[in-house]
Formats: structure tokens, sequence, C-alpha cells
């Protein structure tokens, strides 16, 4: 390794950074924190557990990591080599048969009942270290995580203990409102904490006005202004991956982001963008991200990183810089990303960008392919085109990288003739691709489509809001006007190509990286 007479950014203290109009304070005085992990896809750490760690153990706080697979809480896989069985349960969810309806909605509660249902294991490790008297409880959380919160905070509040919940969607005024009537939590965190934490606990635990921090919203409603997004990425510290149970991993496996928020931030359907961190596009330098992988290699004795950025090739460069420069920085490194296959006339994913990537290191690559049909990008806003994710498919796969993407039916103006557009696309292309995730449209509150459906009513509606979610950010609606037979039958030939895709295996090169992404 060339680089290693310079300094990674980790062993030197983070640096203080104030976010107005909150000025920063002294070193705080230390405390015991309880933190709380609640990944249900525990093969890899989790990223925004280890940056609180480094941010809180930078000033002096001991911290204690309670992460469930370290107490044998079995990690739920995101995607595996399919069977039969994946395929009739998805022909089932994703059924456009009215007769079915009832059928379906009464598997997909039992099936989210039985997925979010606290796990006896995780209650008893959180009381006993509830009994070990720590100061506050952090949780940081996914929407889905509600009634294992509540049974926490439950326990929390019997010993008298604060909790703290924090997640990327409660900068969103009215999930906050949701989540802040949970008896037991104090107050909750819409922002990127990874430099505010410190002060925002000081502050909290020494009975200050923790309203003078962008993103707070306590127990009583009361809430502040939102919090800005996170400027500037460098001053993050490494993350602290230490606590986590590495010998439970399959592969030892290092999450990094190179940079937050999207560059292209326009799909009509994404809740990504309207979360704390996926708000406006802001990268680290190449260097940074670099000295960071360096650094977890020499601390984990691994070689094999994910990139969660939303999109790793916001900035091309980015891209290009981690293929040309890694393997002097971390011989060996493998690597695997999601990217957006959009119509800048650089986006990064050139054939030759896509064959520089996989000599850097690059193993693995997953986009938003979402359909086949242009009109229906077009009406999505998605940024692409059915050629040119044809011809990324096409280099991508010359190229040797294993091809991951996602899809989705029933968005609002879709029609028969674009899901036969899909079947033709997946017909000619899926024996290139390694994994199809197909789910079907999910309405997020706050999302561009969402403001335009609500504005719609009487002839002009396509779909009726049946419920609102706010503790899950989600609408649930009714279609007025059911998918014809046409339509049925070309859904069918699709899932039955993605599953065919499904139940290969990845490429030899990949197969470390299987179930990450």
């Amino acid at each position: 390794m060339n680089q290693s007479v310079r300094v990674p950014r980790s062993l030197v203290p983070a640096r203080r950074y104030s976010i107005d109009p909150v000025v920063d304070q002294e070193a705080p005085s230390a405390h015991r924190i309880l933190l709380v992990d609640l990944n249900n896809f525990s093969t890899f750490p989790t990223l925004a557990i280890g940056l609180l760690i480094a941010s809180l153990r930078n000033r002096g706080q001991t911290v204690e990591l309670l992460s469930p697979l370290a107490h044998d809480v079995p990690a739920a896989a995101r995607e595996r080599q399919e069977n039969i069985l994946d395929h009739l349960r998805r022909r089932v969810s994703l059924t456009d048969l009215p007769q079915a309806y009832a059928l379906r909605d009464l598997l997909r509660k039992a099936h989210r009942a039985r997925h979010e249902r606290p796990h006896p294991i995780v209650l008893k490790q959180a009381s006993q270290a509830i009994a070990r008297r720590p100061d506050v409880i952090l949780i940081s959380a996914y929407l889905q995580h509600m009634t294992t919160i509540r049974a926490l905070a439950a326990l929390a509040r019997q010993a008298g203990v604060p909790v703290i919940v924090g997640g990327p969607m409660f900068n969103l005024p009215h999930v906050a409102q949701e989540w802040c009537q949970i008896p037991g939590i104090e107050m909750l965190f819409g922002g990127e904490a990874d430099l505010v934490l410190p002060n925002l606990l000081q502050t909290f635990l020494t009975g200050g006005d923790v309203l003078q921090y962008p993103g707070v919203t306590l127990s009583n409603g009361r809430s502040s202004s939102a919090a800005p997004p996170l400027r500037p990425l460098d001053a993050t510290p490494i993350p602290d991956f230490t606590d986590f149970p590495w010998d439970r991993y399959p592969v030892r496996i290092v999450p990094l982001m190179s940079g937050r928020g999207c560059q292209w931030d326009r799909c009509l359907f994404c809740s990504d963008v309207i979360s704390a961190s996926g708000r406006k596009f802001r990268t680290r330098s190449i260097d940074s991200v670099l000295l960071e992988m360096q650094e977890q290699a020499r601390r984990h004795n691994t070689t094999s990183f994910l990139f969660l950025d939303l999109k790793l090739n916001s900035w091309p460069d980015m891209i290009r810089g981690i293929a040309s420069q890694i393997q002097s920085y971390v011989q060996g490194a493998e690597w695997v990303g999601t990217v957006h296959v959009d119509q800048r006339t650089d986006n990064g994913l050139s054939r030759r960008d896509l064959m520089s990537a996989v000599d850097g290191g690059m193993r693995r690559i997953s986009f938003g392919l979402e359909t086949g049909s242009q009109e229906l990008l077009d009406r999505m806003q998605k940024g692409s085109s059915v050629e040119r994710n044809a011809q990324f498919i096409h280099d991508a796969h010359a190229a040797g990288l294993s091809i991951r993407c996602t899809m989705f039916k029933g968005f609002p103006g879709e029609t028969a003739m674009d899901m036969e557009a899909t079947e033709r696309f997946l017909e000619k292309h899926g024996h290139m691709l390694d994994r199809v995730r197909f789910n079907n449209f999910s309405l997020y509150t706050d999302t561009p489509v969402w403001r335009e459906m609500i504005g719609k009513s009487g002839a002009g509606a396509e779909l009726e809001l049946t419920a609102s979610d706010h503790a899950r950010a989600q609408f649930r609606y009714r279609r007025l006007k059911p998918f014809g037979r046409d339509y049925r039958r070309s859904k069918a030939r699709v899932l039955s190509i993605v599953h065919e895709i499904n139940r290969r295996p990845l490429r030899d090169s990949a197969r470390q990286f299987d179930g990450l992404m």
C-alpha cells in the first residue's frame, strides 16, 4: 500500500463542527449510553450505528452496543437464490385479480405482523442492559421497527431511563408526530446526527433546551426547525464497527458511503430523496473515501466493501476514482454499489468505465430498471431510457459484473402495453441479469406522486386512497379500474422470467456479495 505513510482521519479526533444556530460546546461530560441496533438484515455492520458510536466515543462517551445478531437472533436475508415457493408467494402478493384481493391482503398483513413482532431475545437482552442503568438509550430506527420500539420504550420507562429515537424519515413532521406519542420516547431526531449528537445529548441530559437543535421533536409534540443536510461530509468520523459480531457474518464486509443524496432527485415515486440523509446531493472527497477503506481494511482484516450510496455515480469521478486508486490503498479490494443509468452524456457508466471498475475490484452493480416501457419511465420522471438501460446491461455483463436491478408494477398510468414492453425487455436481456427485485408500487407520503394524487378526485382519479399509515409514511390505496386480462397475462410472464433469473446462482466472482443488495 503506497499510501501507508498517510494518517487516516479516523486516527485523530473528529473535528468539532457546529450547526447554526447552535454554537459548539465544550467536550461533554462522560455518560453511559446504550445504543440499540434493530437492523433485521444483519449480514454486515450497520453504517448509521457505526457513525454514531464513533461520534460519541471521539467525545469521550461510554457506549454499549446491543446487536441482536451477537445474541444469535437470526438475520433475515434480503435476497437469495429462489425456489418455487418464492415464485408462488410473489404471484400471490402481486396479484391483480380482484377475486384474490382479500386473500392477498390477509397474507400481506400476516407477513408484516410476523416480521415486525418484537423478538424475545432482543427484549431479554435489552432488559438486562437497562438493568445496568445507562443514562440514556439511543435507538436508530427504520419505520418497520415501531412494534419493537414500543416494547423497548416500555421497558425503559419502567426503569426510568429516557429513550431517544432517530431515523432517516423523522424529518417528515407527520411521521415524527405519530412516533413521538409512543410512551417512553422522550425525543425524536430527524437529521444526520453524525456530528451534532454529542452536543445534543449533553444538552438533553443536563436539562437544556434541545429545541435549539434543528431536527428535534419532543414527546409533547413540540419541534424545532427541519435539520439541514449535513455538510461537509469529510468532517464525519470513520465509523466504529469494533463492537459488531464479526464472527457471525458469512463474509467480512464493510459498509460505507461516498456521498449522500441523489444528483437526479426527480423520480416521482422515490422515498429515499425525502429522507433526512437523502435530500440534496453531497459528496465526500475521493481521498477521504479511499483512506476510510484503507483504515477499515486494517481494523477488520478484510478487503470487501459495500457502498450504500443511493447512487454511486452521482459524481462520475467518484466511481472512476475508486476504481483507479483503491488497489493502491487496499490490495485485493472487492466492492459493490448502486448506480442510476441516467441520460447524462457522462454518467460514469460507459463500457470503458465499467471495465475499469472491474479491474479496480467492482464485482456487482445494482440499478433501478423499474420497467421496460419508455412511456412509463417518462411518466415516472426516471431520467433514463430503455435503450440506455439495455446498453448498460450489455456493457456491465461484458465487463464481468454481476447485475441486479429493481422493478415494480402498478405505477399510476401503467397499461397493458407498458407491461408487454417490460415482458419483451426481460425476454431479450434477462439472461444477463443475476437478480431482479420486483415489487408492487408503494405510495410514500411526501413523494411527488403522492402530492399529485391527493390533488386528484372524481373522473381524474386512478387510485383511491383508502387508509393512511403515518407511522410508516405510507398510504394504502385501491385501484378504481382493475387491470385487464392482457395486463395480467403479460405480468404473469414477467414474473416467470424474474423467477428464472433469481433461481440461478450469482456469477462466481460475486458470490460473497449475494443477498446484500
